[in-house]
């Protein structure tokens, strides 16, 4: 199957109109439409409705779209393999879920990279059920998750622990005041939210909910307010005076657990960067 054709379809359901499509892909809305015809001719069914600008998956196209994502992915990293063959060099897919990238794992590529040598590197974020589908599919060779996977394939081990402290932009808040608002909750897994419920037992909703740090930081750096935060992301913050650590309010540990397959091509690799990935308490800030 032409993997242009499948570019064509993520792009189509991506933007839901051609014209935009086509404009993405720098092709005619004429060619973007042929082509989706020449998919839905080569598989019998119809991929999208179209009523007038209102373009929608059919079930057919909702059943095609991870298997779409899937082969393109392969597919660039085989193109990635073969070219990077040429030169006796192999590539190391790492991915983590959005809130350890920024606390954690970027802070520690630069260590990976001097560690591998020859070895080329690719890093995402992903959402937590990607991940542990990238490995089952074996595009992906080690995910960093808050939640270790219950699967029977995995190998999980725990790498170490980032601590989430609650912070204010206002000066002097207590635990109280900075949970009554406004607030900000940060989806920091399934354990975290089991705790954080015990702590606000009776908590009004919350300013804003998000599942990416970031976000919240800069929100109540930009508009005021309370979230759990971990302590390397909010340390210029803190030590510039624009955040305040709260008073009375209990620290948060989240465990960071490394998942890939028991029987990965590069085990060894694997085992090797979970090494550089696990250190003290201190440094996973």
């Amino acid at each position: 199957m032409d993997t242009e054709l499948l570019k064509t379809f993520l792009e189509v359901h991506r933007c839901r109109h051609f014209g935009k499509a086509a404009e993405n892909l720098y092709l005619t809305q004429s060619a973007v439409s042929f082509r989706i015809r020449q998919l839905e001719s080569q598989l019998g069914v119809a991929l999208f409705t179209r009523h007038r600008n209102n373009i929608q998956l059919t079930n057919a196209g909702e059943r095609l779209l991870p298997h779409a994502e899937a082969m393109l992915l392969s597919w660039q990293r085989a193109r990635q393999d073969i070219a990077l063959a040429s030169h006796q060099s192999v590539q190391l897919a790492v991915s983590a879920s959005a809130n350890i990238w920024d606390p954690f794992l970027q802070r520690r590529l630069p260590i990976i990279y001097q560690s591998l040598g020859q070895v080329a590197l690719r890093a995402d974020t992903a959402p937590p059920d990607v991940l542990v589908r990238m490995l089952l599919e074996r595009r992906l060779d080690l995910a960093l998750l808050f939640d270790p996977p219950k699967v029977e394939e995995l190998e999980v081990r725990e790498l170490g622990q980032l601590r989430l402290q609650l912070v204010s932009s206002q000066e002097e808040l207590d635990l109280e005041a900075a949970l009554k608002g406004p607030y900000v909750k940060v989806d920091w897994g399934t354990q975290f939210s089991i705790q954080h419920a015990k702590l606000v037992k009776e908590q009004a909703p919350p300013l804003l909910h998000t599942g990416i740090a970031r976000i919240a930081l800069d929100f109540i750096l930009d508009h005021g307010g309370s979230a759990y935060l971990p302590q390397g992301l909010a340390e210029e913050a803190l030590e510039k005076g624009r955040l305040h650590p709260v008073a009375g309010a209990p620290q948060i540990a989240r465990e960071i657990y490394g998942a890939h397959l028991k029987d990965a091509e590069r085990v060894g690799l694997i085992d090797h960067i979970c090494q550089l990935l696990t250190g003290p308490a201190d440094s996973l800030q």
